[in-house]
């Protein structure tokens, strides 16, 4: 569609324009509900309790589509200028819709998130809550926007954090109502951290032909081969999570092996890129970044349901 032709279609249209260009759907959605999924069922299996209802599940996709949407909405609020800059085929800065709408749909899904969280339980919504103030946090870049930037490694920990709090949430959605939190649920919390960081060094690993003059990388900043060593640490640290996950499981061989499955060739992607960091290999490290981390979350919520206990 061309630009003229954007600016004369419907609001609809217009957003269905951005979702596609900067929270879509296609990915988003079945991610999030296997991330949520998995969440729910993950609590359950390591409490030995029956699975929740399917109101549960619901109410955690919902829940965690509304906080992602979000932090797309606060991002588009920290890049402003550089995308001003630097991106103006965006669709903000090109004129497609405005920030104010965003933010504007951004806040009222406040309520469908809190009402529904209040609904299974009033604890759940304190947890709620929880995140909303760290996203609060992460929206004025915790008061320290120039001491963060100039500290990539911190900023990753700080606005990566956010990623166990919305697992607590998603868990929460089984324990709350429950009574009683898991044993071993800090191995999941401490994978969804570490995953949290796999996607973030897979959006910002980029090719030397890819980086743009004025937008951060973890490449620009630390090089290739340092920016990979971190993508490796975190990797490797969520798998040795999932595996702990997975004795706690009576399951330690199982989820071992279902996370190697995906563990192997994300590693040989990795080593590729760094041999040939090329737009292709970049693109592939990206990909395998979002499978691994699927595979981990449904390795935990289902490896009970393999096999013996091995």
């Amino acid at each position: 569609m061309t630009g003229h032709a954007e600016n004369e279609a419907s609001v609809l249209a217009r957003l269905w324009i951005y979702q596609s260009e900067r929270f879509p759907l296609i990915q988003t959605v079945p991610l999030l509900g296997a991330f949520s999924a998995a969440s729910v069922t993950a609590s359950a299996r390591l409490a030995e309790r029956p699975l929740p209802g399917v109101d549960a599940y619901l109410v955690a996709f919902l829940i965690v589509m509304v906080f992602f949407w979000q932090m797309r909405a606060l991002d588009e609020i920290k890049d402003a200028d550089i995308d001003q800059r630097y991106r103006p085929e965006r669709p903000i800065p090109r004129g497609l819709v405005s920030l104010k709408l965003i933010l504007w749909l951004a806040g009222a899904a406040v309520v469908p998130a809190a009402f529904s969280a209040y609904a299974l339980s009033p604890g759940v919504l304190y947890l709620v809550l929880l995140v909303w103030a760290w996203l609060g946090l992460m929206a004025f870049e915790f008061f320290a926007p120039d001491f963060l930037r100039k500290s990539p490694g911190l900023y990753l920990v700080s606005h990566m954090a956010i990623m166990p709090l919305i697992d607590l949430v998603l868990t929460g959605c089984e324990w709350v109502p429950a009574g009683s939190v898991p044993e071993g649920i800090w191995t999941f919390l401490l994978m969804s951290f570490c995953n949290g960081c796999v996607i973030e060094f897979g959006r910002k690993i980029w090719a030397p032909e890819q980086e743009r003059e004025g937008v951060e990388t973890y490449s620009s900043s630390w090089g290739i081969a340092r920016s990979l060593s971190a993508l490796a640490v975190a990797t490797g640290v969520a798998f040795l999570s999932l595996v702990i996950c997975g004795i706690y499981l009576d399951r330690p061989l199982v989820t071992a092996i279902c996370g190697l499955v995906f563990l192997l060739p994300f590693a040989f992607v990795l080593v590729d890129f760094a041999r040939t960091p090329d737009r292709k290999r970049q693109k592939r490290l990206e990909t395998l970044s979002g499978l691994w981390v699927l595979a981990c979350y449904l390795a935990a919520a289902f490896a009970p349901s393999l096999g013996g206990q091995t």
